[in-house]
């Protein structure tokens, strides 16, 4: 046996452990039906000013990526694109989402769109926690 580490792995080695990873986790809980989701806000010029880049696996939304720009900040950006990734992942046939922040305005917009603090890992990075978050998803009323 012969254990390696690099900062430049080969993307064949990456692409087994991913393949075998899912395979085995596909045979032990279930197929993930692991599908991106990106949900994108655009300026009059067709320029992306915000996005989200997201998964939804094994019933899940999971929020990887949010930004919104300067110029889209403040405006509820962020919230309406949350509703947007949520309302595909309910199509999806997702029941719940989970996303992570350790910036404590992300945080405050997350909680505002219903996301429940669930974990904590203290002092991440410059003196702030990184914040886990779920919410349970609901179709219309």
């Amino acid at each position: 046996m012969d254990i390696t580490v690099t900062a430049d792995p080969d993307q064949d080695d990456i692409a087994r452990v991913d393949q075998n990873l899912s395979e085995f986790n596909d045979d032990d809980v279930g197929p993930a039906e692991r599908t991106p989701l990106s949900v994108f806000v655009r300026d009059a010029d067709g320029l992306v000013i915000a996005g989200i880049n997201a998964l939804t696996a094994w019933g899940w939304l999971y929020v990887q990526r949010l930004w919104v720009g300067e110029d889209a900040r403040g405006q509820g950006v962020a919230g309406r694109m949350l509703a947007a990734a949520e309302e595909e992942a309910l199509a999806r046939g997702c029941h719940s989402a989970f996303i992570d922040t350790f910036n404590p305005v992300a945080l405050k917009a997350y909680q505002r769109a219903g996301y429940v603090e669930f974990g904590r890992m203290q002092n991440f990075v410059a003196g702030r926690d990184r914040i886990f978050l779920q919410k349970k998803l609901q179709g219309p009323e």
